[in-house]
């Protein structure tokens, strides 16, 4: 049974917004109205590329603070579906921060 959902807008400007909720129509609605987060409200509109279900809200929060924190190559690649790039996406971000350390 879902009841949380992890979902990636793809604003006007190109951007990216990640989030998490326990009703994704709702949640997406309030987005469109420009009642979801200050940062979609200023790059409307906005479309939902990706969504994700979960059966637990903790697991769908994880996911999406995880998400947060990659890159745009590697949220992208998830968008269209090529999880085949993501260990490779995860590399190069590490070897980029490691070679920027010497």
């Amino acid at each position: 049974m879902t009841t949380a959902w992890m979902y990636i807008l793809e604003c006007a400007d190109g951007s990216y917004y990640v989030g998490s909720t326990r009703d994704l129509e709702r949640r997406l609605r309030q987005h469109a109205d420009g009642e979801g987060a200050a940062y979609t409200r200023r790059r409307r509109p906005v479309r939902v590329v990706f969504s994700q279900p979960f059966e637990r809200v903790d697991e769908a929060y994880y996911f999406e603070k995880q998400v947060q924190g990659w890159s745009r190559a590697k949220r992208k690649a998830l968008v269209e579906g090529r999880f085949s790039l993501l260990p490779e996406l995860s590399r190069n971000a590490r070897n980029r921060d490691q070679s920027s350390d010497g």
